[in-house]
């Protein structure tokens, strides 16, 4: 196999497929890209049997053929090398030379044959989507899953398609963040749960606007996005989601309408005195054309007052300040409606024309220490 490529399309490709490269295994070959020229098209491909990415490299074939080869040592290569062309041979025995300008190189391969294809899917269920609306989507939940839980389901996004709507919830326990975004079409109903890690890699990869498109294609087992010349499959979570709407409720005691960077800003400002590890909650009280928040820490005590509109009674309730702070964060809305049904129960944070709904646990605290 011999390949000429641009130093940065080179680049590119390793970047988007080093993504998929194990990091933990027994099996070397997960450890490789495989860099295949045999079908008239230069493809990079990386695979951990969980999640799998090929993209396709802009170059000149020479001469077809395919190799394995060690990713991190090549990507570090690449990276490294001057900008101009690169040029890879592959000898019989899968010796590769990589030469740049006056750099050359000279690293042992594998044979291509050894390497985990993606699997074939089926591209018969699907829906498109703009990738500007599927990275918001991810950005606007991924925080809210658990990515250590021993339960599977918490380290991945339930995505739920019914007519032109599809729906994303991610929960950890403590909070549930929802999307709900309208499609071009309608769509057979599909439910699946896709691993956090698959969604904040094809997150990174993404760079299109809103009329780039991504062909989403759903089986039993796997998920597969296309676009541009990238195809990411990842295996789907097993088991059946939790039951969110038990837990969503439209009742509430007090409603709050608040300028949400005012808001973001004066938590922030109060976590200056907490030190990392430290659970000391943020007191908000609500009262008539006020909302105070107070925090009490080892270091110091913080006190300060946001002007709002409010309906519904006078209220003290406690949270993670950290959880308020990371769904403020994502909502682009410059005034938010929170909804408060008691010191005891969720609050919830939503638009009036669903597109998302967030559900904060609250935090039990003591009056005398705040």
């Amino acid at each position: 196999m011999k390949l000429i490529c641009k130093k940065n399309d080179l680049l590119s490709g390793v970047n988007i497929t080093m993504k998929a490269v194990s990091s933990k295994t027994t099996m070397s070959i997960l450890e490789c890209f495989l860099i295949d020229a045999t079908e008239g098209k230069i493809k990079m491909t990386a695979n951990d049997m969980e999640l799998g990415i090929e993209t396709v490299v802009q170059g000149e074939i020479i001469e077809p053929g395919s190799v394995a080869i060690e990713a991190k040592l090549f990507s570090e290569i690449i990276r490294k090398l001057p900008d101009n062309d690169v040029v890879i041979d592959v000898d019989n025995e899968y010796k590769a030379n990589i030469t740049c300008e006056n750099a050359k190189f000279n690293i042992i391969g594998r044979d291509g044959d050894d390497f985990s294809y993606l699997p074939e899917i089926k591209k018969e269920k699907s829906i498109s989507i703009s990738q500007f609306s599927l990275k918001e989507v991810i950005r606007q939940t991924i925080f809210s899953i658990d990515d250590k839980n021993n339960n599977k389901l918490m380290t991945g996004e339930l995505f739920e398609i019914s007519g032109n709507n599809l729906k994303v919830v991610a929960l950890d326990g403590h909070r549930i963040a929802i999307r709900n975004i309208e499609l071009n079409a309608e769509y057979e109903d599909i439910k699946v749960v896709v691993p956090g890690k698959t969604l904040n890699e094809i997150s990174k990869i993404l760079n299109g606007g809103v009329d780039d498109i991504v062909n989403i294609y759903f089986t039993t087992n796997h998920i597969l996005f296309e676009f541009d010349n990238t195809l990411v499959v990842s295996r789907l979570i097993e088991g059946e989601y939790f039951k969110i709407n038990q837990m969503l409720s439209s009742d509430y005691e007090t409603k709050v309408v608040i300028n949400k960077r005012e808001m973001l800003d004066c938590i922030d400002r109060a976590t200056l005195l907490i030190k990392e590890g430290d659970k000391k909650p943020i007191i908000i009280t609500i009262k008539d054309g006020v909302m105070e928040f107070k925090i009490n820490s080892f270091i110091g005590s913080m006190d300060e007052e946001i002007y709002i509109q409010k309906e519904g009674k006078d209220m003290m309730i406690g949270f993670n300040p950290r959880f308020l702070i990371d769904t403020l964060k994502v909502i682009d809305e410059e005034q938010i409606n929170i909804y408060y049904v008691n010191p005891k129960s969720p609050c919830f944070i939503r638009d009036d024309e669903g597109k998302y709904i967030y559900l904060i646990l609250p935090v039990n605290f003591s009056v005398a220490n705040n």
